[in-house]
């Protein structure tokens, strides 16, 4: 058995390699479109948009910009709590901006898309819609 995977790993005529670039650039791009997105809603919400490439510090400021409390990023380090907080913090960012609860569960769940369609749209920040 061993020897057969290794024959045809041996014969699979290099695609891989293709492959594994192009998923490296789509992942790039992804991220690229990410980082973009949050660094303009931060500048929308009078926050420094280089927070938007560090960590567990854009999380906070996600909070802050929603209206939570800064400690809800411990919520985010817990497995389970995390997916409802991030929904949660997502809705709330969402309302600040004056959007609707679809527009945060799309940027719970499709975060690249919404949080460009946020940073670059028209919407502007109106205050912490928790607080």
């Amino acid at each position: 058995m061993l020897t057969m995977l290794t024959a045809l790993a041996q014969n699979s005529g290099g695609g891989g390699g293709i492959a594994a670039i192009l998923v490296l650039l789509i992942w790039l791009a992804i991220i690229v479109l990410v980082i973009a997105g949050l660094w303009m809603t931060f500048s929308k919400a009078g926050q420094p948009g280089i927070l938007a490439i560090i960590p567990i510090v854009n999380l906070y400021f996600l909070c802050k910009i929603g209206g939570r409390p800064g400690w809800w990023v411990i919520l985010f380090l817990i497995p389970i709590v995390s997916i409802v907080i991030a929904a949660i913090v997502s809705i709330d960012v969402a309302k600040s901006f004056g959007k609707g609860v679809g527009f945060g569960i799309g940027l719970w769940l499709l975060g690249p898309i919404f949080y460009c369609i946020l940073g670059f749209g028209s919407a502007q920040y109106q205050g912490p819609a928790a607080a």
